[in-house]
């Protein structure tokens, strides 16, 4: 054989190899990047039901197939310990927990919390917009409040996150979005729960975030809805959502992106266009359906 024939033999061989290993590869990485998170609900959706009838209700959440809740506030006639009750009779686990910030008072209530829920994950809510974000000094007074709420967390054996509205991925702060400088800056420990409805409305693809922020975003809040922005949000009078998959948004692309790191997605709606059980049950069905959940039935 001449050696122009082996070169070029060789050559066809090592593509054909590099083809062969980059393919295996993007098929790995495709096989990694839809592991599903367990489903979950943020309770918020269904407070006006809860004052209601907490038990029926409770026990509808987990009818449907959901596994977990994620709790925020109780209605004053509802202790947190009733709640508490309720939510294991009903085989509900709490994921995770939308508290104050732990300042002054606020220190034992989320150890309280965490107690009586049996519950590790404690979020900061962020609501409503603090206009500290509206400058990056204020950004970063804000970041140095955030990493002594997580020490005091950690030094408790718990675990900080805070969860994004739609001002960190708009406002911005020294050319930079809030959202930027709040990944650079925040000690490394305290996670983000992506709200990927609020990107979106204010501009971001959520799937694009949520892959920048990887392994520190474990819990996703999965809306739906027009997802655009108007000025009556800042009224607090968002557009009525819909069930998941319903809307604007695209959840098989942001399971992908989520790589594998996401544990919990978590159905929320702030208000809705339907009955509210309904497209929570269509949403649970949506979800499972697109295998983009792991659920109970």
């Amino acid at each position: 054989m001449h050696r122009k024939e082996f070169l070029q033999m060789a050559g066809m061989s090592l593509m054909s190899s590099q083809l062969s290993s980059s393919l295996f590869l993007d098929e790995s990485e495709s096989n990694r990047i839809i592991t599903p998170g367990k489903i979950g609900l943020q309770l918020y959706t269904l407070r006006d039901e809860i004052e209601k009838d907490i038990k029926g209700t409770l026990q509808k959440v987990a009818s449907m197939g959901y596994l977990g809740v994620e709790t925020a506030f109780w209605p004053k006639s509802i202790t947190a310990k009733q709640a508490s009750t309720y939510l294991k009779e009903s085989g509900l686990s709490v994921l995770a927990a939308h508290v104050e910030l732990p300042i002054a008072e606020n220190k034992v209530k989320m150890l309280e919390i965490a107690e009586t829920f049996e519950c590790k994950k404690m979020i900061w809510h962020g609501w409503p917009e603090d206009k500290r974000y509206s400058s990056l000094a204020g950004t970063i007074e804000l970041i140095t409040i955030y990493n002594e709420a997580n020490q005091f967390a950690r030094a408790n054996g718990l675990e900080f996150g805070i969860h994004n509205h739609w001002w960190e991925f708009r406002n911005k702060s020294d050319g930079r979005y809030v959202y930027e400088i709040l990944l650079e800056q925040l000690d490394p420990s305290i996670f983000f729960e992506i709200d990927t409805y609020w990107v979106k409305v204010a501009g971001h693809d959520p799937a694009a975030i949520v892959k920048k922020i990887g392994a520190r975003a474990p819990l996703l809040h999965l809306k739906d809805g027009p997802a655009i922005w108007n000025e009556a949000l800042l009224t607090d009078n968002p557009d009525p959502m819909v069930a998941v998959g319903k809307g604007a948004q695209d959840f098989p692309s942001i399971a992908k992106a989520a790589g594998g790191n996401t544990k919990w997605m978590i159905v929320e709606m702030d208000k809705t266009a339907t009955d509210v059980f309904v497209a929570l049950e269509e949403s649970y069905d949506y979800l499972m359906r697109n295998k983009l959940v792991v659920g109970r039935k």
